[in-house]
């Protein structure tokens, strides 16, 4: 990297720098290449640490850079694409046969207080909380937490299943037999929690799209679904259909 004036700049300058490493990045740095450490950046660019940070970070949150436990900050490949949901917004989640999504296992937990409030439960009620996870080409993009209470899957056994993938498969199973009216989402960029930031092999902190999906059976919430994506690995639009689909880098788009 050479170095750059930039004291003249117009824009704040942790804006022009991050358009110099952009630069510097398409030019000589392969995917997987561990960027210098930041003294050295700052010392050439002659910016302070701070400055420099603020630029990697608006980096990182364009899906440029990695920040990775133990390795340091690396050139991200490019964003893969993967459908958040199927074409049909009438299928509940774990529907589709062979789907990315993995299950992980299945437990009784009191869900957060803005969840309970979606589905109507007490404050203190338990519910099945089911966590799965996504990968693509092999990697981490999302994990997800399926909150469903116990009056949408009354005939769920804990003989059959007591714990694990298989509890969690049997979830779903039984919640397939409700009716499926509809579904809404929401989608809200947010910080990586500890336990996200470690399935998702991120640093805690690190940018995320969260995206929330209300089931609706009957007339009521059946289940509510958060699912937590890497914002440096996915790119989230609106179809006409109200689907939410992921694109390859800038042109490329998933059907």
């Amino acid at each position: 990297m050479g170095t750059t004036q930039l004291e003249t700049a117009p824009e704040p300058k942790y804006w022009h720098l991050k358009t110099v490493l952009t630069e510097a990045l398409d030019s000589e740095f392969a995917v997987g290449e561990i960027l210098p450490n930041e003294r050295d950046l700052a010392a050439r660019f002659g910016v302070a640490r701070a400055t420099l940070r603020q630029a990697l970070e608006q980096l990182e949150l364009e899906g440029r850079l990695q920040r990775r436990r133990g390795v340091g900050t690396t050139v991200a490949p490019p964003r893969v694409g993967v459908a958040v949901d199927s074409s049909d917004d009438q299928e509940w989640p774990g529907a589709v046969d062979g789907e990315a999504w993995q299950a992980v296992d299945s437990e009784l937990a009191v869900p957060p207080a803005a969840v309970a409030r979606i589905l109507g439960t007490a404050p203190d009620e338990r519910v099945h909380r089911v966590r799965r996870t996504r990968l693509s080409h092999g990697q981490p993009v999302a994990a997800e937490l399926l909150y469903v209470p116990s009056s949408s899957v009354p005939e769920l056994s804990a003989i059959d299943a007591p714990s694990g993938p298989s509890r969690a498969r049997s979830v779903l199973r039984e919640l397939r037999r409700l009716g499926l009216e509809g579904q809404d989402r929401a989608v809200e960029l947010g910080s990586a929690r500890a336990d996200d930031a470690k399935e998702l092999d991120r640093l805690p902190g690190a940018p995320v799209l969260v995206v929330t999906t209300r089931f609706f059976s009957e007339g009521e919430t059946a289940a509510v679904s958060v699912a937590t994506y890497r914002a440096d690995t996915c790119r989230l639009t609106f179809g006409d259909s109200g689907g939410v689909e992921i694109h390859h880098g800038p042109d490329r788009r998933a059907s």
